[in-house]
């Protein structure tokens, strides 16, 4: 078979198995029920994909980045194409080779997307990072990446000094000494490099953010990634010539859900939004004025969003989503009483692309993510006796291994065998699901707790505190007790204007009695701000840990109670 024959017929099967995400976009039971993977030898999303959007709808906006200052950078999809090739054929042209790996590490501007098109169609493999990491993270991302290039800003290369030396070095912006100017990809007119990549030639490296423990290699494909991410397509019900808007930095993978892979899997533009601190007036007026159809954002945006009047700007926003996180029913209830729009939630890893969700046009049960999205098949599994039940881990099915899921863990063979054991892809989240099929997230296996012998989920208890009209956010953790062996405590960062007193935690801790029954009771309370992980996720990890250590130490914070200090003698 011809390589033009191969990409004709690999851009049928993508577009079928997509158009028909599409057609049943409101017909969950139908799209579960009779989607079905596209099967490929050989891919490579750039060529068979990308490329074929650019010929259909060249002028169609790919990407649009808007500043703060109101500066507006945007690409179609002709031009991004375009660029693309550039960017593959002079990176090929200074020695780079199909399977090198390739550090990113950039912010929101239009070459992270060059870049990352670029290298798919090159077969380099990309590992894309934060800017916010240390030099020692920078040290560990080449190292154990075994990186090969790498791709920045101007005015971070010299923290890749001694780091980065055996590398291909580009910089973007101010010409540096001994690296390559990122500007001279714009004259590059010689031969681009169409790379005919295996189906299960690695794509992406992907370093978990860490959470509970050191940050995991993540192994993708050339197909589980661009692929795969049709079933996120679905769970937003991107539409062709959509708008979407999803708030992420770059270098973790829901960057490369909402702002590469599916968005462009239907056609639609990415649409960015800079800003040096978040403004939800500003955020709201850039919905407003830029006509977005599509807005994902973390539990974190939508806090701060409505505490803004969100009923005073009127926007033409179809569907509203909400990862990273579960999202408290109280944030929910007020978006959709000023917008008349639910927020539905989704739940996904690194590791993978969405697995449940609530697609449009179903019903949304508050506090539920939903049900397992089109190429999943979910069992919730007891940790005690692997028996499938309404009530367990949250697994993925191995018969088949779906198209999504990665690899396994980059030279991590006893813990790839570990999360694939049984037949399952252990995800270490903790749910159950309920007679309609909907699943409630629990937890992390790590952070559910017993207390009284009765098992706890910080996140219920969270839902209840978040619904304080003082409370901006909270995380619950074990706190050691000597009669219960732990009881629940809740670190509570407090709403704008409002300061820590005993009388405001009296109040919190009376209104979480209220809204708890006896046994989920929160006990203890501190007023503090939490510790998260560079990309915004609670480390309670690190919370229970200091806890365990302040009650050893007989320590008790500034602002810290107990409802024995509230208890009438």
């Amino acid at each position: 078979m011809s390589e033009e024959q191969s990409t004709s017929d690999n851009t049928r099967a993508f577009r079928d198995a997509r158009d028909f995400l599409i057609a049943y976009r409101e017909d969950y039971d139908t799209a579960y029920r009779d989607f079905s993977w596209p099967a490929f030898d050989r891919f490579n999303w750039a060529r068979d994909w990308f490329d074929a959007l650019a010929v259909e709808q060249p002028e169609v906006p790919a990407l649009t980045i808007v500043e703060e200052d109101g500066e507006v950078n945007s690409l179609t999809y002709a031009e991004m194409a375009e660029r693309s090739r550039q960017v593959a054929g002079w990176l090929t042209q200074h020695g780079l080779q199909p399977g090198d790996r390739v550090l990113i590490v950039l912010g929101n501007t239009v070459p992270l997307w060059e870049v990352m098109l670029g290298c798919i169609r090159a077969g380099a493999v990309m590992i894309p990072a934060t800017t916010l990491l240390t030099d020692a993270d920078l040290a560990d991302r080449i190292t154990r990446g075994g990186v090969r290039a790498v791709v920045t800003a101007s005015a971070d290369a010299t923290r890749y000094d001694g780091v980065a030396d055996h590398c291909l070095r580009v910089a973007i912006g101010e010409p540096v000494d001994g690296w390559l100017d990122y500007e001279d990809t714009r004259q590059y007119d010689g031969p681009v490099p169409e790379v005919d990549t295996a189906a299960d030639d690695s794509l992406l490296l992907y370093f978990t953010s860490g959470t509970t423990s050191e940050p995991k290699l993540v192994e993708h494909t050339q197909v589980s990634y661009p692929v795969g991410h049709l079933s996120t397509m679905y769970w937003i019900g991107l539409q062709p010539g959509d708008v979407h808007l999803n708030v992420s930095s770059p270098g973790w993978a829901k960057h490369s859900w909402s702002n590469v892979f599916a968005p462009w899997n239907a056609g639609a533009t990415v649409f960015l939004y800079n800003y040096a601190r978040f403004d939800a007036e500003k955020m709201l007026r850039v919905l407003q004025t830029y006509g977005v159809t599509t807005f994902c954002a973390p539990p974190t945006v939508w806090r701060m969003l409505i505490q803004a009047d969100l009923s005073a700007v009127e926007v033409a926003v179809r569907e509203c989503i909400s990862a990273g996180e579960p999202l408290n029913p109280e944030v929910i209830e007020q978006v959709r009483n000023a917008w008349g729009i639910t927020i539905r939630d989704g739940y996904g890893q690194t590791e993978t692309t969405a697995q449940i969700g609530n697609p449009p046009g179903q019903p949304v049960k508050l506090g539920s993510m939903g049900r397992p999205l089109p190429g999943y098949s979910i069992a919730l599994v007891d940790a005690g006796t692997d028996a499938i039940g309404d009530d367990g881990e949250i697994c993925i099915e191995l018969a088949p291994p779906p198209v999504p899921l990665m690899r396994g863990y980059r030279d991590a063979k006893a813990l790839t065998d570990e999360v694939m054991r049984g037949g399952f892809y252990h995800t270490g989240d903790v749910a159950r699901r309920d007679e309609d099929g909907y699943i409630t997230y629990v937890g992390r296996s790590d952070d559910v707790f017993k207390a009284s012998d009765y098992r706890i989920s910080p996140f219920e208890l969270e839902s209840v505190l978040i619904e304080h009209p003082a409370v901006a956010e909270a995380a619950v953790v074990p706190s050691p007790d000597p009669v219960r062996l732990s009881v629940p405590k809740a670190y509570v960062v407090l709403a704008a204007g409002r300061e820590p007193s005993r009388e405001l935690a009296a109040e919190i801790l009376q209104f979480c009695r209220e809204h708890l029954a006896p046994y989920k009771r929160i006990r203890r309370l501190e007023f503090a701000d939490l510790p998260k992980t560079i990309s915004g996720k609670i480390r309670r990890v690190e919370l229970r840990t200091d806890e365990a250590e302040k009650v050893a130490a007989g320590n008790t914070p500034e602002h810290a109670y107990d409802e024995a200090d509230f208890q009438q003698p």
